[in-house]
């Protein structure tokens, strides 16, 4: 069985938490918290597997109960959060998951489905305490947005501005970037370039696609809760379901 604790400052929010996971079988409640202290000492005395964590919370929120815990002690952690844009995309780069506010009991099967995966392979107690170290220090120290790229093309070098970017792609050890009838190579991984992109400007929709917001021109469902999104360029790419909750953030409203 895997011990779970859930912390959220609001009652129906504890118990939309409590009601869904009824629905699956190998977790085990062993206490709810309303507020930061309440959730250091019940981690720390009762060591759970996984905590659900909500991040917004009056005096100790979630993230500064995590500063608080020894490395050592850090549970698997589910955040449940409220739109943060900067700390939507620190989670997508850390691998972490998170609950976006509301949530339904599909994307929290999805999210539960995540940890309970990487309860029963983690090598060490610690390795999801390192992934949080890693983010809470990404939240701490942002790296700067880009604001231009330099890339090598037909033996030139070309400055260009991120904002003309029409969508990436990753291709291998290279991201593609796509600018009207052009075509760019930066040789960077997917997650380092996303983590470096101004978020307002910028979203991943897909394991391997990047596209720029202010290009978007229409959404269509496609399949399996999976959308087709169409640029002004008129290509079409797919929003999958696992990024379909940050896309909804970014919009601003429920697809």
């Amino acid at each position: 069985m895997i011990r779970a604790l859930i912390v959220d400052d609001e009652p129906l929010a504890r118990e939309k938490v409590l009601h869904f996971v009824t629905t699956e079988p190998d977790i085990e409640v062993i206490g709810q918290c309303a507020n930061g202290q309440e959730a250091i000492d019940a981690i720390l005395q009762h060591a759970p597997d996984l905590v659900f964590l909500d991040i917004q919370m009056p005096e100790v929120g979630g993230f500064e109960i995590l500063q608080r815990l020894p490395q050592n002690r850090i549970p698997s952690i589910i955040f449940i959060t409220a739109y943060d844009e900067f700390a939507l995309r620190a989670f997508e780069f850390h691998a972490l998951d998170y609950l976006l506010k509301p949530f339904d009991r599909e994307r929290f099967h999805s999210a539960v489905q995540h940890a309970r995966s990487s309860i029963s392979s983690r090598p060490t107690p610690d390795v999801t305490a390192e992934q949080i170290a890693a983010m809470l220090q990404h939240l701490r120290h942002p790296t700067p947005t880009l604001d231009r790229l330099i890339v090598k093309t037909n033996g030139r070098i070309v400055f260009l501005r991120t904002e003309e970017i029409d969508w990436m792609e990753a291709a291998g050890n290279y991201v593609k970037l796509h600018t009207g009838s052009e075509t760019h190579l930066l040789r960077e991984t997917m997650n380092n370039l996303e983590a470096q992109l101004d978020a307002r400007t910028f979203i991943r929709i897909h394991r391997s696609t990047i596209i720029n917001i202010g290009k978007i021109k229409e959404l269509q469902p496609y399949f399996n809760g999976e959308y087709t999104v169409t640029l002004t360029n008129n290509t079409t790419h797919i929003l999958s379901r696992g990024y379909r909750d940050n896309f909804t953030a970014v919009l601003g409203k429920p697809l």
